[in-house]
């Protein structure tokens, strides 16, 4: 059963009772329909509260009935909203928890509304790269004034019941429930059933006028501020037209100019890009062969071995979760420095008001150090988080094995190591996974869950769970040499490489990547991370991997001594104290050297290729990945570059952008590169997924 129905002596209550968090689906829209239609055919019956089981009022939408015909079967939400509106007798919503989307657009067709404090309320169709679409922008206007409406449509953020309430001549709620919210709400129901019983006409939102005092003026303006923001994304701009529309047409002239907006932005690539990184975060948690009811590993306390940029960064994650941490170092100094950084970071949050200064005694009160690794033996989970070489990672999870205590988590933080072998230094192959966070680790949301060939299924389940609490967006990835973020980003950078030779420079490369979407380019990316990392890496291939060709001109960098912004000098020149990339004449001349010594002739390369080269690289050793097995959708693949690489979001990621364009053309385009003579003809052959689903007008994220 979605739905109950109760009576509370003449006063009907329909709880909404469809779990996790009251979604509108097509089961739980009948069965309130149903129950409307039963309390308004009792005599006894004077009025009508709807409200939520459990914690929350309604999040709206089903989002597992997202793009089926149960969405808009009938009764569909604009279907409920009219008998709600028509209803004969009071119908009040009594708010609580979560109230957003159809869930708050539903609210607003009741005759009345009562909220508890602390009730969270949000229009959020925005983030999927839409608008309300069943009256949400046509009614939130006529019960708050037009701007504070247009903020929480434009912007998707919830806002507190006790805010709203406070808005001058704010309609949206009749009450605010001190005490118990369903006494309250039946309470307050049953003296507006009877108040109307005479034939007094119901209060309709519908009824209600959305007036501002300059509209052409504010909305002009609203137009311009949306316009610098979300340049990239249609809907907010949508938004701001469907609001206008509640100003200046009736009602139902607005309402199907809201629904004809919808439906346009329903079509937009970038509300597909949105709504499939929606649910790629929801499905990167789901795990094929782990059940969802594996019991989980308390986990109550960390010890974080490294005291470092990344250890530093580790520890932070947790203490702000409330959990505390034990970092281990081998010398006072080490320890000294590491939680001096920490201070700095969390003393910058307090001077930008982002962090009270309680808080940050509190997490910094559970914050211990050692230089002994005997103090870890009671940690439920330690990472390590030390330099990247195998022999350094052999000694510390040696040491960790002998002193923790049995059922406790080892997680290593390595970006390319085998974890494998890694778990081979341990008597507790089971217990080891990969945390790989990424740098700054307590800034970037991505944590890439290394799942080795021992790994138990508990470990990777509670790992998965944590990654929740320390509000990180956490993707498995199987166990191979730059598991899947790093693994992609080597052919990337491979190609940035090419063009230079072809005839680019760094911030041709920079600013055409930029110019799609992405955060960064390869070269500032470069520059930022270090390029002395790279080097070691491809030094390591040179040995492993003969047969891999790179442009030289990285390591030609390297041997300058330029590794980026840590020396002041990388791709880029620094002035001192500044992260502004400075287009280096030196770097220039060392490029155009090297190209002459290889007997190339510079020629044009078009930004169309320079992207195209870049971004379908990563979709081509995306689509091995998959194939291998290393990740197990390519939605996963899409998470970690939306949320580790800075893909651009309104693309959805390589493997959804590579649909967007056809996978039939994307595998024209790979063929056009193989005959470069400049470029890597073997890598650009297809992957064999790639090439069976082109030939079969398939798509990865189907």
């Amino acid at each position: 059963m979605a739905v109950r129905y109760d009576l509370h002596g003449e006063v009907a209550v329909l709880t909404l009772d469809n779990p996790p968090v009251n979604g509108l689906g097509l089961a739980t829209r009948r069965e309130l329909s149903a129950g409307l239609e039963r309390a308004l055919a009792h005599p006894a019956v004077v009025a009508i509260v709807v409200t939520g089981a459990g914690k929350v009022f309604s999040g709206g939408a089903d989002i597992k009935e997202f793009g089926t015909d149960r969405a808009i079967a009938e009764p569909n939400l604009h279907s409920l909203i009219r008998q709600v509106e028509l209803a004969g007798k009071p119908v009040v919503a009594a708010m609580h928890g979560t109230c957003m989307g159809g869930g708050l657009e539903l609210s607003l067709a009741c005759h009345y509304r009562v909220a508890a404090p602390a009730t969270k309320v949000a229009l959020p169709e925005v983030k999927l790269g839409l608008l309300p679409g069943a009256g949400g922008t046509q009614r939130l206007p006529r019960v708050l004034d037009v701007e504070t409406a247009l903020n929480m449509i434009v912007s998707g953020e919830p806002v507190a019941s006790e805010l709203l309430a406070s808005v001058p001549g704010q309609k949206l709620f009749d009450q605010i429930v001190e005490g118990e919210l369903l006494a309250g709400a039946v309470a307050f129901a049953a003296a507006k059933g009877h108040e109307h019983a005479g034939g007094a006409p119901l209060p309709r939102v519908r009824d209600l006028k959305a007036r501002h005092a300059n509209p052409d003026a504010f909305f002009q303006f609203a137009r311009n501020t949306v316009k610098a923001m979300a340049r990239h994304f249609p809907a907010p701009a949508k938004c701001v037209d469907a609001v206008e529309a509640a100003v200046k047409r009736d009602i139902d002239a607005g309402l199907a100019y809201e629904r004809e907006l919808f439906m346009a932005l329903m079509f937009t690539p970038e509300s597909q890009a949105l709504r499939h990184a929606f649910f790629a975060e929801r499905a990167a948690s789901k795990i094929p062969d782990v059940p969802e009811d594996t019991q989980l590993r308390r986990i109550a306390k960390v010890g974080v071995v490294g005291a470092g940029t990344m250890g530093g960064g580790i520890s932070m994650n947790f203490l702000n979760a409330g959990l505390p941490v034990t970092i281990l170092e081998t010398t006072a100094e080490a320890l000294e420095r590491g939680v001096a950084t920490i201070r700095r970071n969390y003393e910058a949050q307090v001077r930008k008001g982002k962090l009270k200064e309680d808080k940050y005694q509190q997490r910094m009160a559970l914050l211990t150090t050692t230089l002994s690794y005997a103090d870890l033996a009671d940690c439920d989970l330690v990472i390590e988080a030390v330099y990247e070489d195998l022999g350094v990672k052999q000694q510390v999870f040696g040491a960790l094995d002998e002193v923790v205590k049995p059922g406790a988590i080892l997680a290593s933080n390595t970006s390319t190591l085998d974890l494998n072998r890694i778990a081979g230094f341990t008597k507790r192959p089971a217990d080891v996974v990969g945390m790989h966070f990424f740098s700054p680790a307590n800034v970037m949301k991505l944590l890439e869950v290394v799942r080795g060939e021992k790994t138990a299924k508990d470990v990777l389940a509670t790992v998965m769970q944590l990654a929740k609490t320390i509000r990180k967006t956490a993707v498995v990835s199987g166990v191979c040499d730059g598991f899947i973020g790093n693994r992609m980003i080597e052919q990337y950078s491979r190609q940035a490489g090419f063009l230079l030779e072809e005839g680019c420079t760094p911030q041709q490369v920079d600013k055409a990547v930029e110019a799609f979407g992405f955060a960064m380019g390869p070269f500032r990316m470069g520059d930022l991370a270090g390029n002395d990392i790279g080097w070691a890496i491809r030094k390591r291939r040179y040995v492993e991997q003969p047969q891999m060709r790179y442009s030289q001109t990285a390591d030609l960098l390297c041997e300058m001594g330029r590794y980026g912004q840590k020396t002041g000098a990388g791709w880029y020149d620094y002035a001192p104290g500044k992260r502004d990339a400075i287009p280096s004449p030196v770097v220039e001349e060392m490029v155009a050297q090297h190209r002459a010594g290889l007997g190339i002739t510079a020629r044009t390369i078009s930004d169309d290729e320079i992207v195209h080269r870049l971004v379908y690289a990563l979709v081509n050793e995306g689509a091995k990945i998959l194939e291998d097995g290393i990740a197990s959708k390519a939605s996963d693949i899409d998470m970690v570059y939306l949320t580790g690489y800075g893909f651009p979001l309104w693309r959805g990621g390589p493997m959804c952008y590579a649909d967007s364009q056809g996978l039939f053309n994307v595998v024209q385009t790979m063929k056009a590169f193989a005959r470069n003579p400049l470029d890597d003809a073997g890598f650009w052959e297809p992957a064999p997924l790639l090439e069976r689903l082109a030939a079969e007008g398939r798509r990865f994220t189907a």
